[in-house]
């Protein structure tokens, strides 16, 4: 029997640590639908440097941010993810706009990127606001050479991202990651099984 049709909007980042976590959640439904996902990658920290930022240079108390990382780590080791001790933060946005290129070339190519991103940033402690690591990564996921260059000097990709960054001030939405499930609204690191509840009320709804 063939699965049935769900289609989700779900706003990232690639600094976003909790998508990193999210994005392999959202993965469950697979299981159960034919799963059909609208990436809307949202700049969180457009005020970093690309240059990395010392973890002590963030807006957070040492302890909060110790309790943070903490969390973090164990929430990831559940869903089977490596995650490096953070030290350092970075700018996401020629990260985005690169995703955002290569989602228009091929679909295929675009998840491999996506996944590697979150990898190389959170499992590895890659500097994913450096151009060459970006040229590094994109080139071990089959993204074009051009595809790179056309993401970086193309104005049709920021203006994506501002689009994304609009409708997300429309909708309300502060925090990646959120998840859309018709105009029902899942935000934050929600558990699996709050994403299948979502999942299903929106299937519920519409029979």
């Amino acid at each position: 029997m063939d699965k049935p049709t769900l289609l989700v909007t779900v706003f990232v980042d690639y600094i976003c640590p909790f998508c990193y976590v999210g994005v392999t959640r959202l993965d469950a439904l697979r299981e159960t639908y034919d799963l059909r996902v609208n990436w809307c990658l949202l700049e969180v920290h457009p005020e970093n440097s690309p240059a990395t930022i010392p973890a002590e240079a963030l807006p957070y108390e040492p302890e909060l941010l110790k309790r943070k990382m903490t969390r973090l780590a164990r929430m990831a080791a559940e869903e089977g993810l490596r995650f490096a001790d953070l030290t350092v933060s970075t700018n996401s946005h020629r990260a985005l706009l690169l995703s955002e290129a290569a989602k228009e070339d091929d679909r295929a190519v675009f998840y491999r990127l996506h996944r590697r991103l979150y990898e190389a940033y959170f499992a590895e402690g890659r500097n994913i606001g450096a151009e060459e690591e970006l040229r590094e990564l994109a080139a071990s996921c089959e993204v074009g050479a051009d595809t790179v260059r056309r993401a970086w000097t193309d104005p049709r990709y920021e203006e994506r991202l501002q689009r994304n960054r609009r409708l997300a001030l429309q909708l309300g939405i502060v925090n990646t990651p959120t998840y859309l499930f018709g105009d029902r609204i899942v935000a934050g690191a929600v558990s699996k099984e709050r994403l299948v509840g979502a999942a299903q009320e929106v299937a519920a709804a519409a029979c």
